[in-house]
């Protein structure tokens, strides 16, 4: 045993004895290890969970670094608190498919952008998080009936972004979604627009009235879609600028209106696809939820609108957090203090 006396007036001391097992015990004279006039820091012993002691007494306090907390055990091993941390998240659903047309002289809507979702939200360490990724809905391949279909929801952290609503062509109303499908012209048939979800996108724009030749532009998460008008397609919704990658990206624009005689309009910034001009939509762009392009033809043959862009998660946490434990083969790069993780199918993240 040795003994260390602190002060030059005082007879305090600190025993220290060790043992063969590794265990190291100080015993002050007082009954009390006193500290509190330093100001450094205390580093307690650290470790897996498969190194935890095998027989440890109760009260034991380690940092385990499987799980980036303190914990103690008292029979058993317990988070010693909660230790939450803020992690940025961006979620965005599949946009919807744009209408399509055959022999109809006529332009069809283009597809609403999918809903998208962002913000910051407090994560336990030790909990897994899951995290679901919308396809983009199908352009149509006919006219009537229209057979378009909705992007589908991505969800992750509790929260679910609603698939973008897919364009109209013929009698049918443009699909409501995140963001709603933009429509024919309004007095064909009774064809109407679509209307996006309140805080996830906008509504889909207007056909032109008494013209079946030009059609409205899918919303976006960022502005609704442009109505037709002076002869020419509404432009798609644009999106939303997010930079929690590190740089500046849009998501969820909508898909631009197709027309028979004119050029299809232009897709909203943030991946919409651009309506056709006699001819296919084009598809959203992929992992960025935007809309698919309405169709357009002058009688002469068939034409598709584009499919919608499939969605994606993101998922930023300080990198001093960050655990590696993932599901689902994100990307994960860094941005100054932050590690980011791209989902572009289904995944986990273990905090």
């Amino acid at each position: 045993m040795s003994t260390i006396r602190t002060g030059t007036t005082t007879t305090t001391a600190i025993s220290v004895t060790g043992d063969t097992t590794g265990t190291l015990t100080l015993t002050a004279d007082s009954g009390i290890v006193d500290a509190s006039t330093t100001t450094g820091g205390f580093i307690p012993p650290s470790g897996t969970t498969a190194q935890r002691p095998s027989s440890p007494a109760s009260g034991t306090i380690r940092f385990n670094t499987s799980t980036n907390v303190f914990e103690v055990y008292d029979g058993i091993w317990q988070t010693l608190a909660s230790q939450v941390y803020a992690a940025s998240y961006l979620i965005v659903a599949g946009g919807g498919g744009g209408g399509g047309g055959s022999n109809s002289g006529t332009g069809a809507g283009g597809g609403g952008a999918g809903g998208l979702l962002t913000g910051t939200i407090n994560v336990t360490p030790g909990t897994t998080y899951s995290f679901g990724i919308g396809a983009g809905g199908t352009g149509s391949t006919i006219w009537q009936p229209n057979n378009s279909t909705n992007g589908t929801n991505s969800t992750g952290f509790g929260l679910t972004a609603i698939g973008g609503g897919c364009g109209t062509a013929y009698t049918t109303s443009g699909g409501n979604g995140g963001s709603g499908g933009g429509s024919n012209a309004i007095a064909y048939s009774g064809a109407t627009i679509g209307y996006g979800t309140a805080g996830q996108g906008n509504n889909g724009g207007a056909g032109q009235s008494g013209s079946g030749a030009v059609a409205g532009g899918g919303g976006g998460a960022g502005a609704v879609g442009a109505d037709a008008s002076g002869g020419g397609s509404g432009t798609g919704g644009v999106g939303v600028a997010s930079s929690i990658t590190g740089s500046s990206v849009y998501y969820a624009g909508g898909g631009g209106g197709g027309a028979a005689y004119v050029s299809g309009a232009a897709g909203g910034n943030g991946g919409g696809g651009a309506g056709g001009g006699n001819s296919a939509g084009t598809s959203g762009t992929a992992y960025t939820g935007g809309g698919g392009g309405g169709a357009g033809t002058d009688n002469s043959g068939n034409h598709t609108g584009g499919n919608g862009g499939s969605g994606v998660v993101i998922v930023s946490v300080p990198t001093a957090k960050y655990t590696g434990t993932t599901t689902g083969s994100p990307t994960v790069t860094t941005s100054g203090s932050n590690t980011i993780m791209k989902f572009t199918s289904s995944g986990s993240y273990t905090a």
